[in-house]
């Protein structure tokens, strides 16, 4: 039976989207569930709030990767923290240069879900030898490992609840801590338009720790809204890059089929509107 799917970003204001019910079951850690939609396709939601979806996915996964990987010379080794459905991994493993990335993932019923309904999600990156998942506190392991990474992708649910601690300074010191040189930490800020000081308290706490943050903004259909995102780093500054020098390494790279992400796209999306740059001054 299609019902209509309800995702708040305010206490007054939200997006829908008319779905069935797949499947519905609260796993250890979270309440997990699986539509189908007419707009988005197979949409995977985590405590009521839209994840990632078949036809939606590559507006998230390809401008959370993308715009710092390619700003990075050879990115060869990346971690992600979170990323269960294994599209910032499929992102990930485009790139010629890649010989390991780890995914480190609270929630093994995300990771199974994901790869049972979501393949047009991740394309196949668990099965792809360069992946190692572990399942586990992704906090813990930035504690716990001596490995340096090139990467960072903080793959995250949003900063409320068991998951604000993850968005705090010493978090970020944490991420910083595992970054090889030249390494960068990217993740997503929320809605500068519904979240704002969600967005600038995450951009401060960011900048109380890296030098170099650089927000940078994308519509997302299933969040309904311009979402934000940053690159985070001690010398890496993907606005660096220009359009032409991004298609190459792209091109150098072996990477193609991408649907959002371009060296115009990689260019544009740091030009940040008026309400935007006030927010972050």
């Amino acid at each position: 039976m299609t019902e209509r799917l309800f995702e708040r970003l305010t206490e007054t204001s939200g997006v829908y989207f008319d779905a069935t019910l797949v499947e519905r079951r609260r796993t250890p850690f979270q309440l997990l569930e699986v539509y189908d939609s007419p707009d988005l396709g197979r949409l995977f939601r985590l405590d009521g709030c839209n994840m990632t979806s078949e036809r939606d996915e590559f507006f998230y996964h390809e401008n959370l990767v993308h715009p710092a990987a390619i700003a990075h010379p050879g990115p060869a080794s990346a971690l992600v923290i979170g990323g269960g459905d294994g599209g910032s991994s499929k992102e990930l493993l485009r790139h010629g240069t890649m010989r390991k990335v780890r995914m480190a993932e609270l929630d093994p019923e995300v990771i199974a879900e994901a790869k049972s309904r979501f393949g047009a999600v991740h394309g196949g990156a668990f099965d792809d030898p360069r992946l190692e998942v572990a399942v586990g506190d992704g906090l813990a392991w930035l504690r716990e490992t001596r490995e340096r990474y090139d990467l960072v992708a903080m793959d995250l649910t949003d900063p409320v609840g068991p998951s604000t601690d993850l968005y705090t300074p010493a978090t970020f010191a944490l991420a910083k801590g595992v970054l090889a040189e030249g390494g960068a930490m990217v993740l997503h800020l929320g809605s500068p338009f519904s979240h704002p000081e969600r967005v600038k308290a995450t951009v401060a706490n960011l900048r109380s720790v890296f030098p170099l943050v650089t927000p940078y903004f994308v519509h997302v259909p299933a969040y309904g809204a311009l979402w934000g995102f940053a690159c985070a780093s001690e010398s890496l500054d993907p606005r660096e890059v220009e359009p032409t020098e991004a298609e190459a390494r792209l091109a150098s790279r072996g990477i193609s089929g991408l649907r959002y992400y371009n060296g115009d796209t990689h260019r544009a999306v740091f030009a940040l509107p008026n309400f935007v740059k006030s927010l972050l001054a």
